[in-house]
């Protein structure tokens, strides 16, 4: 069976893409790896209207990608923070290859606006793909695809 002749129903790439490949999905993502966790704050940062943030929001944590966790100010009623899970932390690396393309493609001529580097030796982190034996950097000609045990037939 070749990629045509397999349905594209169970595609890994298609559910995914439907629970955060919405841009506001992504951009909330984007801040809540940079530390963002307040309602308010994703609106005024991110900049979309409640209604949407709210939708948004509620989907990441009904796919399990982010949590909710209580809090209090002084003399208010108890809120909400929304947290990544472990589930969600695992977006990492598609993001940090987002952005890596980005930072190539379209930073302003100055650079990037957000820097990522690693905490012990200061240098920029990038995305890599490698097999599971280790080798790698790979480039698409090092890489074969073909139908996956779930692979079906178009009907």
């Amino acid at each position: 069976m070749t990629w045509l002749e397999t349905s594209t129903d169970n595609c890994s790439i298609q559910r995914t893409l439907d629970l955060v490949g919405e841009k506001w999905s992504l951009l909330v993502l984007r801040d809540a790896m940079n530390g963002v966790r307040r309602f308010d704050d994703f609106r005024r940062h991110v900049g979309l209207s409640e209604s949407v943030l709210a939708d948004r929001l509620r989907k990441l944590v009904t796919a399990g990608i982010m949590r909710t966790v209580p809090y209090n100010e002084p003399g208010a009623r108890t809120r909400h923070e929304y947290r990544l899970t472990r589930k969600g932390w695992e977006l990492w690396p598609a993001m940090i290859a987002l952005k890596q393309w980005g930072d190539r493609y379209t930073a302003d001529p100055e650079g990037p606006s957000l820097e990522v580097s690693h905490s012990e030796c200061g240098e920029p982190v990038q995305a890599v793909v490698i097999c599971t034996a280790g080798h790698g950097a790979l480039i698409p000609p090092e890489a074969r695809t073909r139908p996956g045990p779930s692979a079906r037939p178009v009907s």
